[in-house]
C-alpha cells in the first residue's frame, strides 16, 4: 500500500489560509460578544480622554514665523478680546464648545462612454524560408497574397449616473485637544444616543480659529478646517444590514 505525502501549501495558498484562520478566529470572538449581548441593550463606551486613545497622534500644521507679544502699559484693553470683560470662548486645552453641524449635498452626475476600432493588417512570406514555413500553414489561414491576416474589431461602451442627496443637521459639544502655535484649536467631539436596542453616534474632528467662535461659544461646522464628521450607528439593525463576516471575507480575497 503506497503512502501518500502531504502536498506543502504555496505562498499564496499559506497566505490565504492564514487570512481565513484569522478571519474565523475574529469571527468567533464577535460572535461570543453578540451571544452574550442577546436581549441586553446595546452598551455605551465610557468617558475617555481622546488624547489616550489608540491611535491618536497630535496635529501638525503649516506655523508662521511666531510674533512677540505687545504690551500696552496704563491699558485696561488686552488683544484680541471682544469686551473688558472676561472672554468666555474656548480656548484652553479641555474647554467645551459647541458644533452646529449643518451638511447638505446633493450631487448630480450623468456619464455616458462609446469607443470602438477597427484594424485590419496582412503578412506575405517570400523565399526558400518562407515557401517552408508556407507549407506549415493550412489553405484555411491562406488569403489571396496576405499568408496571415490580422483582423481586429473592439468596442466599448459605458453609461453610468450619480444621483444623491444628503442632509445633516443637528448640534455636538466638543472639546478642545490641543493649541496650536498659531493659537488655532483642535477639537473633537463623540456623541453616543442610545434608541432601543440601536445606538446612534455622532464625531466631529477638525482645527478651528478662535475668531470663528462666536460669543455664545459655539461654532458653525463650515468653518472647521481638516474637518471629520461621521454619523453611523450600531446594534441590531445595523447588523442586519451588513453582510456576514464570512462573505465579507471572500468579496476581499476572491479575485472574481
Amino acid at each position: 500500500m503506497k503512502r501518500v505525502s502531504n502536498r506543502k501549501l504555496g505562498g499564496i495558498g499559506r497566505i490565504a489560509a492564514i487570512g481565513v484562520i484569522g478571519a474565523a478566529a475574529a469571527g468567533c470572538a464577535n460572535t461570543v460578544d453578540k451571544i452574550s449581548q442577546i436581549n441586553k441593550e446595546p452598551y455605551l463606551s465610557a468617558i475617555e480622554n481622546p488624547t489616550a486613545v489608540a491611535g491618536y497622534r497630535p496635529v501638525s500644521m503649516p506655523m508662521p514665523a511666531p510674533e512677540p507679544p505687545v504690551f500696552s502699559s496704563n491699558s485696561l484693553w488686552r488683544s484680541g478680546a471682544r469686551a473688558f470683560f472676561k472672554d468666555q470662548r474656548a480656548k484652553r486645552v479641555g474647554d467645551i464648545l459647541t458644533v452646529d453641524v449643518t451638511f447638505s449635498d446633493k450631487a448630480i452626475i450623468d456619464n455616458k462612454t462609446e469607443r470602438s476600432r477597427v484594424s485590419a493588417e496582412g503578412r506575405a512570406l517570400a523565399g526558400a524560408a518562407g515557401n517552408a514555413i508556407l507549407d506549415l500553414i493550412p489553405d484555411s489561414y491562406k488569403s489571396g497574397s496576405a499568408v496571415i491576416d490580422f483582423d481586429g474589431d473592439t468596442s466599448t461602451s459605458g453609461e453610468g449616473s450619480v444621483d444623491r442627496k444628503e442632509e445633516l443637521h443637528t448640534t455636538i459639544a466638543a472639546v478642545v485637544t490641543q493649541v496650536l502655535p498659531n493659537n488655532n484649536l483642535v477639537i473633537e467631539g463623540r456623541q453616543e444616543v442610545r434608541v432601543n436596542f440601536e445606538i446612534r453616534e455622532l464625531i466631529v474632528a477638525g482645527v478651528i480659529r478662535p475668531e470663528d467662535i462666536t460669543a455664545n461659544n459655539t461654532i458653525d461646522s463650515t468653518k472647521i478646517a481638516q474637518a471629520r464628521i461621521s454619523y453611523g450607528g450600531r446594534g441590531q439593525i445595523t447588523d442586519v444590514q451588513q453582510p456576514p463576516y464570512g462573505q465579507q471575507f471572500l468579496d476581499i480575497v476572491l479575485p472574481f
